[in-house]
């Protein structure tokens, strides 16, 4: 008998599939590649940022910050950038700043972020890292012929004089009205006296017959009480604007009417937003959605907490060679109860 007949062997080898792509998924798939390639292969840079200080418990800027919240904001912030940062604590110390910027140049870092609020020292800084052919960013404190991101004290101030006066005149516009300026007034740093003199102009952009106080707490807010009750002593029937300088003080300010039976005469805005006024959405602090009533009308933004963030695209943008402003100053804002939220998400919720 014949063999029986079989069916053919299959084709032994590997087997295709074709996928179909549109021309415009195919585009986007190449440009997401071709992105992809590039941050892969763009250059890493080394970065030193020498903080004010890292002490405990020791604030920044007379706001309620610790350099331990701009050290986190680097450490963050740098998570976006191909960065390798060197942290170095100058701790208000001439001697340690200089210390710092000798070891950064022995690791041959590519940039130096320097924040010393000693302008005598930050000269020197810059004399051995230009000397060393090394770039320096400077933070708040000018080191000479370098980029400086700083805060705008006086702008600041001013912005929180003006919401004050606007809440007299659509609120007190009949009523007698006094005008305090609350804070470290003996302070010899520049920085205070701006952060008043924004606030004078502010409370006299709507009420320019406002008369104005000036209280000296002399950096303790403990001394709120006293000063604030004498005061509304002394103006039985007025109503009363407070500028205060910080939160700290206008935390204690508000408890100061409060003890006077006197929280329906006042209006009060702070400085810093630090977590002392606002929180997560459980801590029901002073600037809160649900305390839209409370006499505490807001606080003028610092972001010492973001200063990261800020800082570190202009250095990129150094790094890379691009031109870089002069001087590029932080976008100060009033956070209210308002807008708290949206500027400073709470950190529990989901």
């Amino acid at each position: 008998m014949g063999s029986a007949l079989r069916p053919p062997a299959p084709r032994r080898g590997r087997r295709r599939f074709f996928l179909w792509i549109s021309p415009g998924w195919g585009l986007l798939l190449l440009l997401l590649a071709g992105a992809s390639a590039l941050v892969a292969q763009e250059r890493r840079y080394t970065i030193a940022f020498a903080n004010l200080t890292e002490e405990p418990g020791v604030t920044l800027e007379g706001t309620g910050f610790t350099g331990r919240e701009v050290r986190e904001s680097f450490a963050l912030a740098a998570r976006r950038h191909p960065i390798d940062l060197v942290f170095y604590d100058n701790q208000r110390d001439p001697k340690k700043a200089l210390a710092n910027v000798e070891e950064a140049i022995g690791r041959k870092v590519h940039l130096y972020i320097q924040y010393c609020d000693d302008p005598v020292t930050n000269a020197r800084v810059g004399e051995r890292l230009r000397a060393a052919k090394i770039g320096v960013l400077a933070i708040n404190t000018p080191v000479p012929d370098a980029p400086l991101y700083t805060l705008d004290n006086r702008a600041a101030g001013r912005i929180a004089g003006e919401a004050l006066s606007e809440y007299g005149v659509k609120n007190w516009r009949s009523a007698p009205t006094i005008g305090v300026v609350l804070g470290n007034m003996g302070s010899r740093d520049h920085r205070v006296s701006e952060r008043v003199q924004g606030a004078t102009e502010g409370l006299k952009r709507h009420l320019p017959a406002l008369k104005i106080s000036t209280l000296d707490t002399q950096g303790n807010a403990a001394q709120v009480a006293t000063l604030v009750g004498k005061l509304l002593a002394s103006h039985p029937a007025t109503k009363v604007l407070i500028a205060a300088m910080d939160d700290a003080s206008a935390l204690a300010a508000k408890s100061a009417l409060d003890s006077a039976g006197r929280l329906h005469d006042g209006a009060i805005v702070g400085q810093g937003v630090d977590r002392s006024v606002h929180g997560g959405i459980n801590d029901r602090k002073e600037i809160d959605p649900a305390n839209r009533g409370s006499i505490v009308l807001g606080s003028v933004a610092f972001y010492l907490d973001r200063y990261g963030y800020d800082v570190l695209p202009i250095a990129m943008r150094m790094l890379r060679g691009e031109a870089v402003a002069p001087r590029t100053v932080t976008a100060h804002r009033l956070i209210t109860a308002a807008n708290v939220f949206i500027e400073y998400p709470p950190y529990d919720m989901n």
